[in-house]
């Protein structure tokens, strides 16, 4: 209800609005049935459970999803029927807690907090700022778990062991109770949760937490696992971090909120497929966001907490990029450059954000802000240093500002430089001083690889000597050499430093990385080789993938494998197909004439590749000319416009934006020496 709510209020969809709509209503028809106040798919008596301090799991989160659902199908829809129901739930679940309270102590009540109770505070203080009733102040202090914002408020970093998801909410709650009663202790509490997480428990994509649990702070060397960073968590510290945004303007809450939101938010959905997402984010060497404990979730069948959140996360994209501030000259914050429109209506002002994609090989953001105003205006944008624009700047701390009366469509023109930069996990022990992560601005870089993550920089001080730019033409010589048998689409792959026929590998998966090659010239740096227009008498070599700097070469007994030493065992010559086919091509070894590529013949679904030679040990002449024969295709996986390598201790890393990968192995912390 609240992602449908959010997304209406971006979209005005009307088919969007039936639907939330007709949830709304069949809720009311149920909560009236029970006639109670009680709302939800399971039954009271799991609060009784609750009560007792006995075992089940979690009732009160899900209450505070539906009645955050309902407030905000109130406040953000504007449907009216739902602010009763709330207010009705309230009732019942403000009876509950009393009769705990009265019939056993108020510590009783507490205790039972110790289960995740969700955001229970932050929506009865968001009802209390509707209602005016005290008796929803009330509740909602009763929620505000003193054994742990106690702490907080004493400003011990005492997070180790705590359950996150069960207490970032609690702290977005005490953030409320700040605004709505101006008791200044709240807003304390959650500035320094704040500092202390992103400090001392947040991992380079903003996320925190190992199996739901903070660990020790600045020990999250000991953290890497495939376990990590739980998609709640991350949902819930942006929250907190918008909050502490709005009430101060520091650069940092902006910064914190930009990496998280791009790292840890966009990196948990599978691509474009919309309601495949994950719960945890791994961050261990080697990991996959397919091979967590939950792995990747399914369409409909998979309704876990962090689809709710995440579901969520996705409807308000847009929610933290521009923020208003109001005066007699109005001002407006510009935190996140991302394509977007914003409609000030109030004040008869309108803004469209263009951006210029980013790449690798040319590292500015730039970007075009389309203004209208029929009044003066103040943007203020973050990013001031090394900006280059065409307009006179103010400045205001960490924002840079244009103050003047627009004219209808005015445009402002700004480029950023983006860079290359290494950060060290949040780990005080100097054993573990060089475990460091890699990231482009705002782009958290993934290394395609399996366990290995040795990196040496040499006495280099640039990054470009160890982090060069994937050039733009290394796009077109990208490719995949398939084969037919059996009405099946075979295609070449490397395996473990070996070559084999395998079959056609699924989108965004390593087997879409191994299956992909790039083929260029020997000696050459230029596109003289483009895997679309592949020219007979070209001499190349062939390149893996996600091993840079690795070749296809002869090995023992005429086998092919992936090696870093190159000669003339890695250079083919390309023919036209020996098959007769127009669309396919074979590969001669230069090194020994008449010795092809084949891939043997067998009718296993699994082949070999090596080098077999004409006339030599070749039975069967058409056989022969059909596996030395393949079709070319794009290849399967493609670079990202990000791109870099990464030149390792053993082997390069092809690295790319996390967000960009699927199902691939990757390696986000580096050991990086000199």
């Amino acid at each position: 209800m609240s992602s449908s709510a959010m997304m209406w209020a971006s979209t005005h969809n009307d088919t969007l609005y039936e639907k939330m709509s007709a949830v709304v209503d069949v809720l009311d028809a149920c909560q009236k049935k029970m006639g109670t106040g009680y709302l939800s798919a399971f039954p009271p008596s799991f609060f009784d459970l609750f009560e007792a301090v006995k075992y089940v799991w979690a009732p009160y989160y899900t209450i505070h999803k539906i009645m955050a659902g309902l407030l905000d199908q109130y406040s953000l829809a504007g449907n009216n029927k739902a602010l009763p129901m709330v207010v009705w739930m309230a009732e019942y679940f403000g009876n509950r807690v009393k009769n705990v309270i009265l019939k056993y102590t108020i510590e009783r009540h507490w205790l039972s907090l110790n289960e995740e109770t969700g955001g229970m505070n932050d929506v009865l203080y968001r009802l209390y700022s509707i209602t005016n009733d005290q008796k929803h102040l009330i509740l909602a202090h009763l929620f505000d778990k003193p054994c742990f914002l106690g702490l907080l408020a004493l400003q011990d970093d005492s997070l180790s062991g705590f359950h996150a998801n069960t207490h970032i909410p609690v702290v977005i709650g005490a953030q409320m109770r700040y605004e709505i009663t101006g008791d200044a202790l709240y807003k304390e509490i959650g500035t320094f949760f704040m500092d202390i997480v992103n400090s001392s428990h947040s991992y380079a994509t903003g996320g925190t937490s190992v199996s739901e649990f903070w660990s020790n702070p600045k020990r999250l060397a000991d953290t890497l696992s495939r376990e990590n960073e739980e998609s709640c968590t991350t949902y819930n510290m942006l929250k907190v971090s918008r909050n502490l945004f709005r009430w101060t303007k520091e650069m940092i809450y902006a910064d914190y909120y930009e990496r998280a939101l791009m790292n840890g938010v966009l990196s948990i959905q599978r691509g474009r497929e919309p309601g495949v997402m994950i719960y945890m984010l791994p961050q261990g060497p080697g990991m996959s966001k397919a091979r967590s404990y939950h792995g990747w979730g399914t369409k409909f069948d998979s309704f876990w907490c962090c689809y709710g959140t995440g579901i969520e996360s996705f409807s308000k994209i847009g929610n933290s990029i521009y923020f208003e501030e109001k005066g007699s000259t109005p001002g407006l914050y510009i935190i996140q450059y991302i394509p977007s429109s914003f409609n000030w209506k109030s004040r008869g002002i309108a803004l469209h954000q263009k951006i210029n994609p980013v790449s690798s090989q040319d590292p500015y953001l730039n970007v075009t802000l389309t203004v209208s105003a029929n009044e003066i205006l103040c943007i203020f944008l973050l990013g001031l240093s090394r900006l280059k624009a065409r307009k006179s700047l103010t400045f205001e701390g960490n924002f840079f500002g244009v103050t003047r009366k627009w004219a209808s469509n005015d445009n402002l023109g700004l480029q950023f430089p983006v860079t290359l930069r290494t950060e060290a996990i949040k780990d005080d022990r100097p054993e573990y001083g060089s475990i460091q992560a890699i990231l482009f601005g705002p782009y958290l870089l993934a290394g395609l690889t399996d366990g290995d993550w040795d990196i040496k920089t040499g006495n280099s001080t640039s990054f470009s000597d160890w982090i060069p730019a994937v050039p733009a033409s290394y796009t077109s010589q990208l490719t995949s050499l398939t084969q037919q048998f059996n009405n099946m689409t075979m295609v070449i792959s490397n395996s473990n430093g070996s070559l084999t026929m395998v079959d056609w590998p699924a989108d965004g998966t390593d087997g879409a990385v191994h299956a992909t090659f790039r083929i260029f010239a020997p000696n050459s740096k230029s596109s003289s080789v483009s895997a679309r227009k592949m020219v007979a008498g070209s001499s190349v070599m062939l390149e893996p993938f996600d091993l840079p700097g690795m070749v296809v070469q002869q090995g023992p007994n005429n086998g092919l494998i992936i090696s870093g030493a190159t000669g003339s065992g890695s250079i083919f010559r390309l023919v036209a197909g020996l098959d007769g086919n127009p669309h396919t091509v074979s590969l001669e070894s230069v090194s020994q004439q008449g010795c092809f590529v084949s891939s043997g013949g067998a009718s296993t679904s699994t082949r070999s590749i090596q080098l077999i030679c004409q006339g030599l040990s070749v039975s069967d002449d058409i056989s022969f000319r059909q596996a030395a024969s393949f079709a070319p295709v794009s290849g399967l996986r493609q670079y990202h416009p990000v791109s870099f390598v990464a030149k390792g201790a053993r082997r390069n890393f092809l690295l790319e934006p996390l967000l960009n990968l699927r199902d691939e192995a990757y390696t986000i912390y580096f050991n990086i020496t000199a």
